[in-house]
């Protein structure tokens, strides 16, 4: 069962959505709260798989709840139910790692499709099941000095996006690559491209061609933990590299670019 929290302020709307979420088959509700204030206290009380959040809330906005949220660890799935449409809210949303995105207005068909997709792509992270290695290929990847890239995981085509020519040709697009290796939880594939386009824009300015964490956060919108955290988990899965930058005094500057290029 999908144990699910529903936050909104208008009492009326969050039963509404609490009768949505008992009818669906594979969910349940976890409970509803009117404040953003409760949630983080909520999850560490109770197991939620997914939240309901509202943005316009009485003691804060629901796009603080999601950055306490994930800025505390939790990779709970997210889906924004809510009246705020502007770009800069959903920008901001997207790059925190929301599964889904849905506005007021909406019939009980599109509720029902978000949350069916919802569990769906849990259950497939649920039965993936990470490659085991054996002594050998651990020899083989600290040899390597190379983090882990799924051994034993077919990588991706190459792919050459429209107007990447020179600008990180020939690496794979996040989309493309997702198909053979699903992204870890708590990550959005709308997340992984557009600091994806960031590296690939840097690229096509010449000059060095990556991006610290700090730029990439400037560049996409998104907090410098989230960028932070991407960029590590792009690294990890072959989609960037690290470029330790030296010359200052103390640790050197981590930068990334696509791998590719």
């Amino acid at each position: 069962m999908i144990k699910t929290l529903i936050v909104d302020d208008d009492p009326d709307v969050a039963l509404l959505h609490a009768r949505y979420v008992a009818a669906l088959e594979g969910f349940e509700v976890a409970g509803v709260l009117q404040r953003g204030g409760p949630v983080l206290a909520f999850l560490e009380e109770n197991q939620v798989d997914l939240v309901l959040l509202d943005v316009h809330l009485p003691d804060m906005n629901g796009l603080q709840v999601l950055e306490d949220l994930r800025g505390s660890g939790y990779d709970t799935g997210v889906v924004m139910i809510t009246a705020a449409s502007e770009r800069d809210m959903v920008r901001f949303a997207v790059g925190r790692g929301i599964d889904d995105y849905l506005v007021k207005p909406f019939t009980v068909a599109d509720f029902n499709q978000r949350l069916e997709a919802f569990r769906a792509s849990r259950s497939q992270l649920t039965a993936r099941v990470e490659p085991r290695l054996d002594q050998g290929d651990i020899d083989s990847m600290l040899r390597a000095g190379i983090p882990d890239r799924h051994v034993g995981v077919t990588a991706a085509p190459a792919v050459v996006e429209a107007g990447a020519a020179g600008a990180g040709a020939g690496a794979p697009s996040a989309a493309t690559w997702t198909a053979n290796v699903p992204l870890p939880k708590g990550f959005s594939l709308p997340t992984v491209e557009l600091v994806g386009q960031a590296l690939r824009g840097a690229a096509g300015r010449g000059g060095a061609g990556d991006l610290s964490a700090s730029e990439v956060s400037e560049s996409c919108g998104i907090s410098r933990v989230s960028a932070r955290r991407y960029l590590e988990m792009m690294t990890e899965r072959g989609l960037a590299e690290l470029r330790p930058k030296y010359g200052a005094p103390g640790r050197p500057e981590h930068r990334y670019r696509l791998v590719g290029k």
